[in-house]
């Protein structure tokens, strides 16, 4: 029998995914990657911490990369290389559903991050592909599922089976239990081959669901932690920096990010989002976009996942993992 140990996972969210980027001009085209898949289901959760918060006790800045002096965010992460890929959808919903699972064990040990790779292998029919997906999805197929591998099971290759970018074509991205969790003994040319596990540390998610408009949104994140928001990304292919603010642009979402708190500068407050194009884009991979008004659309359509539990004692398998295969 599969030994799992299940962790949080979260919500669900009208989350699209990311177009294109062939021109990094202020006015280039992108393609609109936002996909609910038929077969998504948006909400399965029971309390809403705006239900019961007094948004009024909250704090004026709420930063998770440094609240009482931690840091409860992991690691930064970047859906474009080895090659492009659309994938923001699975960046934002497993990249917050770690932060919340890091959240959970108070900032205390390893970080735990989670197999964004084995999303697009294995979660193609409700997450999406790198041809677009939706946040609600990825949390839905995980709740479904029962887990999402630690990304040492399956590293990011930016691809997915129907993707023909870069090497994509050359290798198997389907849904296997090599492609699940796996290890390789030694070169090939040594007899050493590559096994699929069937014990490994995973996370799951207890509930799942949306969330819109700036006081729930705060409600949301004060009390559990990041959300996978929707954004229209056209407009800030270029940010170098600063709070971003310009109410004139469309609301049309087309890329997913997480947002990880709020901050207040010269009496304007901003959300604090975590992007997933690298370190070297904005502010170290993060933006300030101006709270209120609904600018980019970053308050219409936001998700969140509760986590379920998550692997801390694992079954130690060895190098070759052949005492970890049923």
């Amino acid at each position: 029998m599969k030994l799992i140990f299940f962790y949080l996972l979260f919500h669900n969210s009208l989350l699209f995914c990311e177009s294109t980027i062939r021109n990094i001009e202020v006015n280039s085209i992108k393609r609109n990657d936002y996909k609910i898949l038929p077969l998504v289901i948006r909400n399965q959760y029971q309390n809403l911490p705006y239900l019961f918060l007094d948004i009024n006790s909250l704090p004026e800045i709420y930063d998770l990369r440094n609240y009482n002096g931690k840091n409860y965010l992991t690691k930064s992460l970047n859906q474009h290389i080895p090659q492009y890929c659309g994938s923001c959808w699975a960046h934002g919903a497993m990249s917050s559903l770690a932060d919340r699972i890091k959240i959970a064990k108070k900032g205390k040990g390893i970080d735990i991050n989670l197999s964004i790779q084995y999303i697009l292998n294995c979660g193609s029919e409700l997450g999406g592909s790198c041809y677009g997906g939706s946040a609600v999805g990825a949390f839905h197929f995980v709740k479904k599922n029962g887990f999402v591998p630690y990304d040492t099971c399956q590293p990011y290759l930016a691809c997915s089976s129907d993707s023909k970018e870069g090497f994509c074509q050359y290798i198997d991205t389907s849904c296997s239990k090599l492609n699940t969790c796996r290890t390789c003994s030694t070169f090939s040319e040594n007899g050493g081959e590559c096994v699929g596990l069937d014990y490994f540390p995973n996370a799951s998610i207890d509930e799942y669901g949306t969330v819109s408009g700036v006081q729930n949104m705060k409600a949301e994140i004060f009390t559990r932690g990041p959300i996978a928001c929707g954004i229209n990304a056209n407009p800030v292919l270029n940010y170098k920096g600063g709070i971003f603010d310009n109410p004139n642009q469309s609301t049309e979402i087309d890329h997913i990010i997480s947002v990880v708190g709020w901050g207040k500068e010269n009496n304007q407050s901003y959300w604090i989002i975590r992007n997933s194009w690298g370190e070297y884009w904005g502010e170290m991979g993060f933006m300030r976009l101006k709270m209120g008004g609904n600018q980019l659309g970053i308050e219409d359509e936001c998700s969140w996942a509760t986590p379920g539990s998550w692997t801390e004692l694992n079954k130690p398998c060895y190098e070759d993992g052949s005492n970890c295969q049923l």
